[in-house]
């Protein structure tokens, strides 16, 4: 048996995330553990550094879906307290600058006719200790977003309002019930409530779409992510930074040249941005199917507005999070490396200058968000550990020490050995991907496994170092008895802006090599056996699946299918981002027509002898269901292979109810149980 190589670091916590009697693990984990858990997201700490804000997201039970409350923890005392009850799903709080308030944005739907308890969305405010729920504002429809100032005297919010904008106005107001492919669109008018005497006015008119706004320290400018409508599609090169002075009602608009024109993608999105303390710069980030995501700073000088690209270290990719720390020009982010995701720390960003990036966070830790106090002295990060998910720490000189415990349970569980395992692929490059194997199992002596290849979405994403369980296999295949390897594939996140550009122009050919190299590691290593592996995943995993039952169809024994592309000019056609497609065929479909067949699974199904399980939500408009008819019509009545189609009713690009998730994960175990262990298992259970 040939030697195979891991790569494990150890977590940078502090020992207090491991105090106590570590309880027995003797609960093998099922299907149903994976709607038990909640995340921390969203923490707000408060201005006296003493507790933080922030929003628990989980499952309401069957038939609610999901779910988010907003809570509080005494940072010192380390106790935790729900402020918010009624599935109203808040998000985005805000604390006033006098510690009185926490504002945030929800639905209350009491069944009441108006609002604020109809359903709408609106902002709120609670003490925090929970008393005064108060409805800030109370507009028919709802508001869409808000910002409150920083002294607490005045909120600003977004609502929408339908425009007819072509020759054919008339018309479409006549027959308003019909859908029609441009012409109508619901721009965003801004106002302003003054928070003493509830006085409210407008302080922009409906002209454009407002995705989302940033308020500057000092409430003097107002920064909006504008596009000329609100179809998806429109984000996508069109999507621009408007600067609103409040105080004069001009409008400046931050040039797009330096960062798009120049790009070798015209299909940039602003994904976010965020004010320097003094006002005079704005961070804002660019993310780019297929290409390195990148963070600008707009700095507001005495010759006009100048743009700096912050570079980043090797191989660390951007996620977002971008956020200015104190008033001495500090720019954080949350960055990805090799399947961690770290804070990090852009020093002395001025003048077109940047000082030394830090790494804040350090160790085997997936950060999933943070927030520092308006000094930038006091961080807290919400994190996922190989043994623990969900909860909030404080980061302090490196050392993060945790302040929740928000999945109890998982103390009892049994978890999978989870490995960072890496091979020679495409290009002779080295891939890493994360591999699970169950609890205890040792491949020296205990033999290969059946084995499971579970392919991530994006495909500008990736698999990460933590324990996951959810609805695509991680954790649950393991708990299994099956192996599971996540390949972080060409163009995935984390492993340097060149292995992600590389997979342009080559899709159902580079990453198919280094799925099939890294298959045929697991078998030489003696992790797989080689007659019981399968293939999993959605979305771009989807794809990628398809991809490989049509490349190796002696390979992989069994397939789960979901959402995936089939043919590239269909899905240039009919999803909701096209940028993505033209990006990775570097041209439209009649410019490259033979590069969109290569890259398309559809025309090599006669390869197919692979069982397949086919899942897809009924109202995708990601990849609409199309892709996954059509694989289904060839594999049932043209080529007789295996196959169930399952369509689950008005979802779209992800599933979003307790019963469908369970039986997405139900569907997966019985079909892999019969196709690699031969046994029928129908029922799921």
């Amino acid at each position: 048996m040939r030697r195979w190589q891991l790569f494990i670091t150890v977590p940078l916590v502090a020992a207090a995330a491991c105090a106590g009697a570590a309880a027995e693990r003797d609960h093998v984990i099922v299907p149903e553990d994976y709607f038990s858990l909640v995340y921390a997201d969203s923490p707000a700490v408060s201005p006296d550094n003493g507790s933080a804000a922030w929003i628990q997201s989980g499952w309401a039970g069957p038939g609610a879906g999901r779910s988010s409350e907003l809570w509080l923890t005494d940072l010192d005392a380390r106790t935790s307290r729900r402020l918010t009850f009624d599935l109203a799903r808040p998000h985005g709080p805000v604390w006033s600058v006098d510690g009185e308030w926490i504002y945030f944005a929800g639905s209350w739907d009491r069944g009441e006719e108006r609002p604020p308890y109809d359903g709408s969305h609106q902002v709120w405010r609670i003490r925090p200790d929970g008393a005064d729920l108060f409805a800030v504002t109370r507009i028919e429809d709802g508001v869409d977003l808000f910002a409150l100032t920083r002294d607490g005297k005045h909120l600003y919010y977004t609502v929408g309002q339908e425009k007819h904008d072509d020759e054919w106005e008339d018309l479409k107001q006549k027959w308003s019930d019909l859908e029609y492919g441009h012409g109508v669109v619901e721009f965003d008018e801004v106002r302003r409530l003054d928070l003493s005497s509830w006085r409210d006015e407008q302080v922009l008119e409906a002209t454009r779409v407002i995705n989302f706004m940033a308020l500057s320290h000092d409430g003097g400018k107002l920064a909006m992510q504008t596009t000329p409508d609100e179809e998806t599609i429109f984000n996508e090169g069109w999507s621009r930074i408007d600067v609103l002075d409040l105080a004069s009602g001009e409008i400046e608009h931050v040039t797009s040249e330096a960062w798009r024109e120049d790009h070798p993608s015209p299909f940039g999105w602003i994904t976010e941005m965020d004010w320097a303390h003094d006002g005079k710069a704005l961070a804002f980030a660019i993310a780019y199917d297929g290409f390195a995501s990148q963070l600008w700073v707009a700095e507001w000088r005495d010759d006009g507005v100048q743009l700096q690209r912050i570079t980043r270290p090797h191989p660390v990719s951007l996620q977002g999070d971008i956020a200015w720390r104190g008033a001495n020009r500090a720019l954080t982010y949350l960055g990805e490396d090799r399947g961690r995701v770290r804070v990090y720390q852009v020093d002395g960003v001025s003048g077109g200058a940047q000082g030394r990036t830090r790494d804040l966070t350090g160790g085997d830790v997936v950060c999933t968000a943070y927030d520092f106090d308006d000094e930038g002295k006091t961080a807290v990060v919400a994190v996922d550990l190989l043994d623990r998910v969900g909860d909030l720490y404080n980061l302090e000189k490196g050392a993060l020490t945790p302040r929740t415990d928000v999945n109890p349970q998982m103390a009892a569980w049994i978890l999978p050995r989870i490995l960072d395992y890496s091979w020679i692929g495409a290009d002779g490059d080295q891939v890493h991907g994360i591999l699970e194997l169950p609890a205890g199992h040792d491949p020296a002596t205990d033999g290969p496994l059946p084995a499971i290849i579970e392919l991530h979405g994006g495909p500008t994403s990736s698999t990460l170092y933590r324990f996951r369980l959810w609805i695509y296999g991680r954790a649950l295949m393991a708990a299994n008895g099956y192996a599971l390897l996540s390949p972080n594939y060409h163009g995935s996140l984390g492993y340097g802006d060149e292995f992600l550009a590389k997979l342009i122009d080559r899709e159902n050919e580079i990453e198919v090599t280094d799925i099939v190299t890294g298959t045929e590691k697991l078998i030489a290593d003696g992790i797989a056996d080689p007659d019981r592996i399968g293939v999993m995943g959605w979305s771009n995993g989807g794809y990628l699946t398809n991809c490989m039952i049509v490349a190796r169809p002696d390979l992989f024994k069994a397939a789960s299918s979901g959402a995936g592309v089939l043919d590239m000019v269909i899905q240039w056609g009919v999803e909701d981002t096209p940028g993505h497609v033209v990006n990775f065929m570097q041209g439209l479909p009649w410019e490259r027509p033979e590069h969109y067949q290569a890259a398309s699974p559809l025309y090599g199904l006669d390869r197919v002898t692979t069982p397949t399980v086919i899942h897809v939500g009924g109202a995708d408009p990601r990849v609409p269901p199309a892709h996954s008819r059509a694989l289904y019509r060839a594999l049932y009545h043209y080529l007789d292979v295996p196959v169930e189609l399952v369509v689950y009713p008005d979802e779209g690009h992800g599933l979003s109810t307790y019963e469908n998730r369970l039986a997405k994960m139900e569907w997966d175990l019985a079909w892999f149980d019969k196709y690699l262990l031969g046994v029928l298992n129908g029922d799921g259970e």
